[in-house]
């Protein structure tokens, strides 16, 4: 088996943070340190920051559990990561009696909508269809909303040493304004709006895909429905 689907089978955290792990350095198998793409035998000793990981002791226990799939609507200062050691970590805030994983991440300093799930399969498969998915936000800056700011928003604008795909935007206020992206890149619309001399004061993300935020109070959580699951990976008849 693939030490990170070890680790994930372990409930320690998802398949893509497993990965993180190995590439910091921080895995190993019998003592010795491993890299990506390493796999664990049977018998073989799994640690990480030097914890021995049991994930065939915990498996059983897990496939016992129906998978949860939740919305949160995520406060400002809460961080997603599943780092106990991180304060404002968003595991701790959920407080869930299963072991859970955030589905992508929010940045610390923005709110609004972001799944978590049980099943560490899943996150890696909307992960990897994550430019398949609309996700909306609203977005309050510190000057006047013009045309040629969403217009310029909407075609693409350079962060990272790359063009931003191309988006949807809408003026909601004097200084406010909508973005639909199918992409995911670091502080996206932050930097996109600083290359346009905006200053992002608030953002919140109201939908990913077909799963909306809707009525859901700040720091509330609800359960995923079978319509919404479905919308979000299709081909998918089991969950």
């Amino acid at each position: 088996m693939r030490v990170n689907k070890y680790i994930s089978e372990a409930g320690l955290c998802s398949r893509r943070e497993a990965d993180e792990l190995l590439l910091a350095g921080r895995v190993t198998i019998n003592g010795e340190v491993v890299s990506t793409g390493a796999k664990a035998l049977d018998g073989d000793e799994v640690g990480v920051d030097g914890e021995i990981v049991r994930a065939r002791a915990l498996a059983p226990t897990a496939a016992a559990k129906k998978a949860v799939y939740i919305a949160l609507n995520k406060p400002v200062g809460i961080t997603c990561t599943t780092e106990k050691n991180v304060d404002g970590n968003i595991i701790d805030f959920v407080d869930h009696p299963q072991r859970i994983f955030p589905i992508g991440r929010l940045d610390k300093d923005s709110e609004g909508l972001i799944l978590l799930t049980s099943n560490g399969d899943i996150v890696n498969e909307i992960l990897r269809s994550e430019n398949d998915h609309e996700k909306e936000y609203l977005v309050g800056v510190n000057k006047a909303v013009t045309d040629e700011f969403l217009t310029g928003m909407a075609r693409g604008v350079r962060i990272h040493n790359q063009m931003t795909q191309p988006c949807r935007t809408r003026r909601i206020a004097k200084f406010g304004f909508s973005i639909v992206l199918t992409q995911g890149l670091n502080r996206q619309i932050r930097l996109m709006a600083a290359a346009f001399g905006y200053r992002v004061t608030q953002l919140r993300r109201v939908r990913i895909d077909n799963v909306k935020l809707a009525h859901l109070k700040v720091g509330q959580w609800r359960n995923l429905t079978e319509a919404e699951l479905k919308g979000l990976l299709p081909g998918r008849t089991q969950w």
